[in-house]
């Protein structure tokens, strides 16, 4: 009995092929990601794991690492097959694997002095793979500073706000700047991508949005009013901090991953 055709067409291709996402496979993630927060939220209580803003710090490599490894396949150092293992989302589950596994084992070994260690593994990932990156020369080293300097503004800017708006108060928090100020970089990065060098968005709203706005300009407004707004809802009801911090790493992460790989891959020409 054969694979369904509606399972290679949903699924597999947009993978092999490294094309845009579609509603069913953006859904289907979405769904994924959340169980699989759910699931490690769970293992950290097991494993008496507190996601404070230590963790969160010594996650950042690992956040790195990642984005650092899918643009191997940009640059096709890595081909296929292997290659299908770093091309979205299929990455974000190698990579959750790779850190969870990594952030259980060092808790396990070294007890309460694990996040060194910890951090110290996602470090090693992260030189490794850059490394192997630099091995050839930037070609648009001023992408780097662009893009750094378009998200630190657009987010300074909010964070100018939060006084004379009570309502974006909770911006006062470090790791909620640090969440928006992630996000405004990814924004950059597609408008530079996609206005400049005309890349293409894959994900399905953004690309929709995109295409009727004329700009990538649009990711600007669009990453404002989803995010400020999950970041509230977020320190209003979530009274765990562990399962708080844990979603906003994750919000991080789902901002500061494709910032990072999208501006080294402009910066390299890839």
């Amino acid at each position: 009995m054969g694979i369904p055709s509606w399972i290679f067409r949903y699924y597999i291709d947009p993978i092999i092929y490294d094309t845009s996402y579609n509603p069913v496979d953006t859904v289907t993630w979405a769904l994924m990601l959340g169980i699989m927060v759910l699931a490690l939220a769970r293992a950290s209580r097991k494993f008496d794991i507190k996601f404070d803003e230590g963790l969160v710090a010594a996650t950042m490599p690992y956040i790195l690492a990642g984005s650092s490894l899918r643009v191997m396949e940009d640059t096709r150092i890595v081909i296929p097959p292997l290659s299908y293992l770093l091309i979205t989302p299929i990455i974000y589950f190698l990579v959750f694997f790779v850190t969870s596994s990594s952030l259980v084992l060092t808790r396990w070994i070294w007890k309460e002095s694990y996040l060194k260690a910890y951090a110290g593994v996602g470090t090693i990932c992260t030189l490794a793979n850059l490394a192997i990156l630099f091995r050839s020369a930037l070609e648009n080293t001023w992408i780097l500073v662009a893009v750094a300097a378009m998200g630190s503004a657009v987010a300074g800017l909010i964070y100018i706000l939060k006084g004379p708006i009570p309502g974006l108060g909770f911006m006062r928090a470090k790791f909620n700047l640090a969440i928006l100020l992630s996000h405004m970089l990814d924004a950059s990065s597609t408008y530079v991508g996609v206005d400049w060098f005309e890349y293409r968005e894959k994900h399905v709203v953004p690309t929709y949005l995109i295409d009727m706005a004329g700009t990538a300009a649009i990711m600007y407004p669009l990453k404002l009013m989803v995010i400020l707004p999950i970041l509230y809802i977020v320190d209003e009801t979530l009274d765990d901090p562990s399962l708080r911090n844990l979603t906003k790493l994750t919000l991080i992460t789902l901002g500061l991953a494709p910032a990072v790989r999208n501006t080294l891959r402009l910066a390299l020409g890839a």
